[in-house]
């Protein structure tokens, strides 16, 4: 199972990618959004509180839940 760490969404990029800035990690992780969040139409702005699944090289993510 990914790792998962709270982060707050400094940007919003092309493609439903986001710019997310993820406690304990100086740069900012790029992210996409999860698969149920698009079916359930869920948005994303910047300053949202998310939960990001790290990648095993933990500069990208998933976002899967906003907090």
């Amino acid at each position: 199972m990914p790792e998962s760490q709270e982060g707050i969404v400094k940007e919003a990029l092309p493609g439903l990618t986001f710019r997310v800035e993820v406690r304990g990690i100086e740069e900012n992780v790029l992210a996409h959004l999860a698969g149920k969040m698009k079916i359930h139409n869920i948005r994303v702005l910047p300053g949202d509180r998310v939960l990001v699944e790290m990648g095993p090289d933990g500069r990208r993510g998933r976002i899967v839940r906003r907090l």
